[in-house]
């Protein structure tokens, strides 16, 4: 269905963009801007931009933009309809009833029941001559059945298409199947089961739905896990395994473990605030979604190198967030799991109760490997502990751990202050330029995959752009030039599309937000018009350099149309000549 200009309009104004981006992405703020990390492709420096002035957002990294419609969409994996309903929800916006499509929310609930129905097919086969393998498994890893049903633990049977008859027998089409990922096509072409031959974790939301699984296999083979992919129901870089039984516990502070046998061993020994992220890392949006539940979180990482690292990673994420942190220093075995297999509950709540501070832990890490009996390694592990305390932003932390490290080093705490104080205004300083100046560039590489015609008509595309850009922000404009444009000028078929969006729009009298585009244009092109949306700080807002654009616009096309000499008729040559005399 289509939405009024009016609704879209109410939408706009009652979901400021920016308060809503910012339940997601941290933002920083500089007047009309903030910025923040996409939270639609990996990066360490900040290039996702959200424009207060526009209520627009753009990623001047991976290309994408629109609206609050828009982001709302992308971020929650749903239709444009949809987002439009989340959105009226949020705000008790009464959502028009006449035409409303919800094919996708109807797809969202079947899958949503396939994979319920996978985890019961799962579970139930752990109770058969096939799955005992797996039952054995989880009763050697030293889980109760209790814990085993509590977790809806299970096993993927070691066949083709086991789960796919199942399904299939219960009314599902193989598209839904597909669609859940609970199966895949093979190199040949044939459908086949994700899992096979493997325990199986069911990974329930805070509502108690099944949006996916991990499948671990029980020998030493390759790949150890096989994990669902993202779908229309689940999004790995958002969820969070055990939190829809942790956020039931009285307790504000969780457990963020590593892997699901972590989890279920801490929820086994009655530490039942344990959690684990999903994938292959820990992310900002399941940062966000931890910080909904708790005020607290003590990192229980493998005591390895790599947990190590994972966990100072982790830290730096949830820094971000309100959240207070400790790390839990693991002793006696690898991970929680082999700790409270080998010692018990008694073990590990010392270990919890003596967790130290994200501070103290960073602390910890830079002392390693330094003789503080010689000088040149206190001096340099001085150096290490100050780097560290900088980038705490809390004078209450440097006072105290300043302190500290003057009575263990025999150093001024003053001089200690000065140095921290130094390194930390450097930092702030250094950050805050490379995100606002990268925030200011404008990328044309993220451009390419929108619109393919603009690399091999560059100068035309970029008039086309700057003429789009103008229009936007100066709508009146339109009736001073338009009579002076044609279809067949445009050297890319996207900017003539937008160019005759925009202008339906100024005939008909309506307004050019980009709100009112988000139902003509793909995501992708929402990003693109942001992006040309954003380029108004370089306009010179005159009729003179919209016309300067046509101008050139116009002499592209006529170089595109000139032919070789010999191939013109007699009439072409010297219309040629007149073309060149006219210019």
């Amino acid at each position: 269905m289509r939405f009024s200009d009016e609704f879209l309009a109410e939408i706009k104004n009652r979901n400021d963009i920016t308060d809503v981006i910012s339940s997601y992405v941290d933002l920083r703020t500089r007047g009309p801007r903030s910025v923040g990390l996409c939270p639609f492709h990996n990066e360490k420096s900040p290039s996702f931009t959200v424009f207060a002035d526009t209520q627009s957002y753009y990623c001047f990294g991976c290309g994408s933009g629109g609206d609050v419609i828009t982001f709302t969409k992308n971020i929650e994996s749903l239709d444009y309809a949809e987002a439009v309903k989340l959105l009226a929800d949020k705000v008790g916006l009464p959502l028009p009833v006449d035409g409303y499509d919800d094919t996708m929310a109807k797809m969202r609930r079947r899958l949503l029941d396939a994979n319920r129905e996978a985890a019961r097919f799962f579970h139930n086969n752990l109770f058969t001559p096939d799955g005992k393998v797996g039952l054995d498994y989880f009763l050697n890893r030293g889980l109760t059945m209790e814990t085993v049903r509590r977790f809806g633990l299970g096993f993927a049977p070691d066949k083709w298409d086991a789960l796919i008859r199942h399904l299939k027998s219960k009314g599902y089409s193989e598209s839904e199947i597909l669609a859940a990922d609970l199966a895949r096509k093979s190199k040949n072409g044939h459908t086949i089961d994700t899992y096979r031959n493997r325990a199986m974790f069911p990974i329930i939301d805070v509502r108690g739905s099944v949006i996916a699984f991990g499948g671990r296999v029980l020998d030493d083979s390759k790949p150890k896990y096989v994990n669902t992919s993202d779908t229309l129901i689940y999004k790995k870089s958002h969820g969070v395994f055990g939190l829809n039984l942790a956020k039931n516990g009285t307790s504000k502070t969780l457990i963020l473990c590593e892997g699901y046998m972590d989890v279920i061993a801490y929820h086994q020994a009655g530490f039942t605030n344990a959690i684990a992220g999903l994938g292959t890392a820990f992310t900002a949006d399941m940062a966000k979604l931890i910080a909904k539940y708790a005020d607290e979180v003590i990192l229980s990482y493998d005591n390895d190198e790599a947990g190590q690292k994972a966990a100072s990673r982790a830290i730096g994420i949830i820094s971000k967030t309100p959240l207070r942190i400790r790390v839990a220093l693991l002793s006696g075995g690898k991970d929680s799991d082999e700790i409270l297999r080998k010692y018990g509950k008694e073990k590990m709540q010392q270990i919890i109760n003596s967790a130290v501070s994200d501070v103290e832990y960073g602390l910890m890490k830079a002392k390693k490997g330094y003789n503080l009996q010689n000088a040149d390694d206190k001096v340099a592990y001085l150096n290490s502990a100050v780097d560290e305390l900088a980038k705490v932003n809390n004078p209450i932390h440097w006072d105290v751990y300043a302190s500290k490290l003057a009575a263990e080093l025999g150093v001024s705490k003053e001089a200690i202050v000065l140095q921290i104080q130094k390194k930390s205004t450097q930092r702030v300083k250094r950050e805050t330029n490379e995100r606002f100046s990268k925030a200011a560039t404008f990328d044309d590489s993220a451009l390419k995959k929108v619109n393919p015609e603009r690399q091999s008509n560059l100068t035309a595309a970029k008039s086309e752009e700057l003429l789009i850009s103008s229009l936007l922000k100066n709508p009146d404009f339109y009736f001073k030039i338009k009579d002076k444009l044609t279809d067949e000028d445009f050297a890319t078929q996207l900017n003539l599309r937008i160019y005759k969006l925009i202008a339906q729009r100024l005939d008909a009298g309506s307004p050019v937000d980009i709100t009112y585009f988000s139902q003509d244009l793909t995501d992708e092109e929402m990003g693109y018009l942001v992006r040309l949306e954003a380029m108004r700080e370089n306009l010179g807002n005159t009729v003179g350099e919209c016309l300067d654009c046509i101008k050139r616009i116009k002499a592209e096309k006529a170089e595109r149309e000139k032919k070789n000499p010999a191939q013109m008729t007699d009439s072409e040559w010297a219309q040629q000549f007149r073309r060149s005399d006219n210019q």
